[in-house]
């Protein structure tokens, strides 16, 4: 795959900008944010003012029961109603700082310190008043003193708990002690005058405290408010791919986590994984910054056609995902549908026209799974099921992939073993001359005989040897058995082994048929190595270098299912192909007819006049034979000469033959 591999509504940051561009596009600038920072530490400041109500309600009791106890021992009505006033505020107060919610969006900051005001100056001011009324009429000297104590404790203490508020704090101080000063001075008496400086002194002291308060209070939550701006905005750079600036795998998990969190039993969600084909060559030919452009266009098409409350992801390299809620299956298949289609349509990057295909593979919830592990893991296998299946399509997830992926490691767990327990075998098909009739040639064909299941045929563990590099080791062993077997024909005849593209471009390919045919003792010229077209639009570059490498030391190559793949003059003109071999399809297919014979006839001639071998496969009646003789083949291979046998019914094969000619010669 792929950066192999080209998920209620989300709250993910699924189609964000890069998060540098974020606050330009936002157009916030720097004083602005430092307003709404200026916001929120108020806010938080005047949330502090309705912390601990039970603070507020103690220092009231204290107080309204001071002024009690005062008008009781003084029996003065005016102390009873100061007493009667106090309460009414201290309970009004109480009972908004718990009505009012500071947490709550509908009360603003502003109604919230206005609410608060009107308590904290009223309360101050009736107290101070109260204590000053003790003074200038005189009262007896415990009810001075008991009010005028209280009076200043609470203008001291009170002035420290509301620091948040500055205006709030002195507000209070200055209402509760002012009137007491005042009424020192209006008595005269030294130590009244004494008292009155005193407590004049005291405020310009409470404030000083006060403002220190504030300041460390609110540099506080100024850090705090920073710090927890910083981690948000790490955390969603965190959850952010800095190339197409959708959700990264981690961004990718948070929101299926949020998303299957809130969904019910009638919700119905998509995952499609997308993986770029071959995206590699676009960066090794055009670099790496014209394939991050890709990526960041793919990126935009993608979140154009993903619908609203869907999340697209980069879930690595050349993967994307798109989870999103539908409504149906139907609407699943639609937006696959649209995805492919904006992935498919040509690219313009610097005056280049690229193309780019698509495999996807697509889960639905509830139907293949309940949990986001579930429909990762059936995204994925249905997306294998797209590439093995050609590529450039796209795969619903059904059960039945799970039972061929148990299948397929089943085999690749045992195929492995086989190779060390010899349960595999070579047999070997003839290619026979049209003209005389006789083996030319013998192609090498895999078979396994499983002690317990029997045989398996290559279509079944070819396939999986070639998806888990186990054909680099079997085609090895393909060839070193086929040249120790060859090195006992007759020198006339040739061995023919099929190769894989992967095998081929495995490091030290070229050294390991070398070493197959040193060890057989095989000539080189007696070697043909099979290939496919496909082989050639994959990887050109390793491919002309492993058959120029071998082709200088007399292995001949041959072109294998000619006509059903990529098929170009331009391979057979620039590789040294010694054969042609024509696929069965144009001899006994289905289809065969006047275009068929055809195309053999124009692919024959072509040969012919390359001084080149034809191979018609799939010979199975006299009339085949003819008719591919007629067209100009010279080669052919089918059941109608022999199927795939062991070495000594080869061997026996051409024993016959050579019976055969001596009888004649004799004759």
């Amino acid at each position: 795959m792929g950066e192999s591999r080209f998920l209620s509504k989300l709250r993910a940051p699924s189609r964000v900008p890069l998060l540098g561009a974020r606050g330009a596009q936002n157009g916030t600038t720097g004083r602005e944010r430092s307003d709404q920072l200026s916001e929120r530490v108020q806010r938080m400041l005047v949330t502090s003012l309705y912390a601990q109500p039970s603070s507020l309600a103690i220092g009231a009791i204290a107080t309204v029961s001071a002024a009690i106890v005062s008008a009781w021992i003084s029996g003065m009505t005016e102390l009873y109603v100061a007493a009667a006033i106090l309460t009414i505020i201290a309970v009004a107060r109480v009972t908004a700082a718990l009505g009012m919610s500071p947490d709550s969006e509908n009360n603003s900051t502003a109604s919230l310190e206005f609410v608060y005001e009107i308590g904290a100056f009223s309360f101050a001011l009736a107290l101070g008043c109260t204590a000053a009324f003790t003074i200038l009429t005189g009262m007896q000297t415990q009810v001075e003193v008991l009010m005028v104590a209280n009076a200043l404790g609470y203008g001291i203490g009170v002035s420290a708990r509301n620091a948040g508020r500055l205006t709030i704090s002195i507000g209070q101080l200055g209402l509760t002690c002012v009137p007491i000063a005042l009424a020192c001075f209006w008595i005269g008496d030294i130590g009244f005058i004494a008292l009155g400086v005193t407590i004049l002194l005291l405020i310009p002291a409470m404030i000083s405290i006060a403002k220190n308060i504030f300041n460390v209070l609110r540099d506080s939550i100024a850090a705090a408010e920073t710090s927890r701006k910083l981690a948000d905005k790490m955390q969603v750079l965190a959850r952010t791919d800095v190339v197409t600036g959708l959700a990264n795998r981690a961004g990718l998990n948070h929101a299926m986590v949020e998303t299957m969190m809130g969904v019910d039993d009638t919700s119905q969600l998509a995952l499609i994984w997308i993986d770029l084909d071959r995206f590699k060559e676009v960066n090794d030919l055009l670099g790496h910054p014209v394939g991050d452009r890709v990526l960041s266009e793919v990126a935009k098409r993608l979140s154009g056609v993903t619908p609203d409350g869907g999340t697209v992801a980069r879930f690595g390299g050349d993967e994307f995902i798109v989870f999103c809620p539908i409504a149906d299956r139907k609407q699943a298949e639609m937006i696959a549908s649209e995805v492919h289609c904006e992935i498919m349509r040509p690219f313009r990057i610097d005056g280049e026209r690229l193309e780019v295909r698509a495999s996807l593979g697509v889960s639905l919830l509830p139907e293949h799974g309940k949990d986001a592990d579930t429909l990762m893991q059936c995204a994925d296998l249905a997306l294998y099921h797209a590439k093995v299946g050609g590529r450039g399509q796209t795969c619903f997830f059904n059960s039945s992939m799970s039972r061929d992926l148990v299948r397929r490691r089943e085999i690749e767990d045992e195929l492995r073993a086989a190779l060390q327990r010899d349960e595999l075998s070579i047999f070997f098909q003839p290619i026979v001359d049209l003209e005389t009739g006789k083996i030319k040639t013998f192609e090498a064909l895999v078979r396994w005989f499983h002690p317990e299941k029997g045989e398996l045929r290559p279509d079944e563990f070819i396939p999986v040897a070639e998806e888990t590099g186990v054909i680099v080791t079997l085609g090895n062993w393909i060839t070193a058995q086929a040249a120790r077997i060859a090195a006992t024909w007759p020198e006339e005849v040739t061995i023919a082994v099929n190769l894989s593209p992967l095998q081929i471009r495995a490091p030290g390919a070229a050294l390991g048929i070398k070493n197959a045919l040193r060890e057989a003792g095989l000539d080189p010229k007696r070697l043909e190595l099979e290939v496919t077209e496909s082989l050639f639009v994959e990887d050109n570059h390793s491919t002309a270098a492993f058959i120029e490498e071998l082709s200088e030391i007399g292995v001949r190559f041959a072109l294998d299912d000619f006509g059903t793949g990529y098929s170009s003059l331009g391979y057979i003109n620039s590789f040294p192909f010694s054969k042609i071999k024509v696929d069965r399809s144009f001899v006994s297919g289905a289809h065969v007819g006047r275009k068929s014979d055809a195309i053999i006839r124009a692919v024959a001639e072509m040969g012919n006049t390359l001084g080149m071998d034809i191979v018609a496969e799939g010979l199975e009646t006299i009339e085949q034979v003819q008719a591919v003789k007629d067209a100009g083949c010279n080669l052919g291979q089918g059941y109608y000469f022999s199927r795939a046998v062991p070495d000594y019914l080869a061997a026996m094969l051409l024993a016959q033959e050579r019976e055969q000619d001596e009888r004649q010669a004799s004759a």
